[in-house]
């Protein structure tokens, strides 16, 4: 793109496919609109293209869509897409039937193969949600190519972390979200950027209460109020998982023994890629 002069653009569609056809089967998703457009950004695209997917983009042909979107509203010269991507109404566009317009219509078109890991194994979705459920935090990232980062609105809780000396900013993660119960070395970082590091836990807090699921994260070294907030935290590590304490004074025991574990981790990190060090270090792109 920066030696024909052109804008590198992504183009992504929401609500996601699934969520549309099946709004009863929540889809946990990896990478919400907000993360991936800053993921595209620290690889350096110009821009990304949101399309509403409703019930009118739905029903267009594979031919309409080339000729409307890529060709008409987005002017491409070369569309790059993965191996399985498929569009159009019933799905009956295909990478090849995109190369055959290519051909047509006097547009380049790559498609990129399936990513391989170190076994020959496909990289895909899938697998990284299920290594986020059984607590594979590195195998997650190892997958990525970065670090898991979870968004969302820091929400009131029961506000018993400050009786305890642990305030924490709590975050209600979205249904079907396919995360293990237990407590994360992590890195959290605000709405205007800032980064701090601390200690997390996802769970239902047995020792103290048994409701809906939160992630609640102990900002080290940070003082202040976070409620209505969108921030952002990336997962390090699994430090161990849920329990339940014979009383506060056990919990909080072992609270502090989790905080100065995901200190330790959090001092000793390094990141797994260029994009890791942009997400999660604040490192330029050199």
């Amino acid at each position: 793109a920066s030696r024909r002069g052109v804008a590198a653009i992504a183009l992504t569609f929401e609500p996601h496919p699934r969520s549309f056809f099946k709004p009863g089967e929540p889809v946990y998703r990896l990478t919400p609109a907000p993360i991936r457009a800053r993921i595209l950004q620290a690889l350096a695209l110009d821009g990304v293209v949101e399309m509403s997917f409703d019930a009118e983009f739905a029903s267009r042909s594979a031919a309409s869509f080339v000729a409307d979107i890529l060709l008409g509203t987005l002017r491409a010269s070369d569309v790059v897409t993965g191996y399985d991507f498929h569009f159009g109404k019933g799905r009956e566009g295909s990478p090849e039937f995109l190369i055959a317009q290519g051909r047509e219509r006097g547009f380049g078109v790559t498609v990129v193969p399936a990513q391989r890991d170190e076994a020959d194994e496909v990289v895909s979705s899938s697998r990284v949600r299920g290594a986020l459920a059984s607590a594979d935090v590195s195998g997650a990232a190892g997958l990525l190519g970065y670090r898991p980062i979870i968004e969302a609105e820091i929400v009131p809780g029961a506000q018993l972390g400050r009786t305890l000396g642990y305030p924490t900013a709590n975050m209600q993660l979205p249904d079907g979200a396919a995360l293990a119960h237990g407590i994360y070395a992590v890195r959290f970082r605000r709405a205007d950027g800032t980064l701090y590091d601390g200690v997390a836990s996802y769970g239902r807090r047995p020792t103290v209460n048994s409701g809906a699921p939160l992630l609640e994260t102990f900002v080290f070294d940070f003082n202040g109020d976070l409620y209505g907030e969108i921030c952002a935290v990336t997962l390090f590590a699994y430090l161990r998982g849920e329990e339940k304490f014979d009383g506060v004074d056990a919990l909080v025991e072992q609270m502090d023994r989790d905080s100065l574990e995901a200190r330790q981790v959090l001092t000793h990190a390094i990141p797994l890629t260029p994009l890791d060090g942009r997400l999660n270090f604040d490192l330029d792109a050199g």
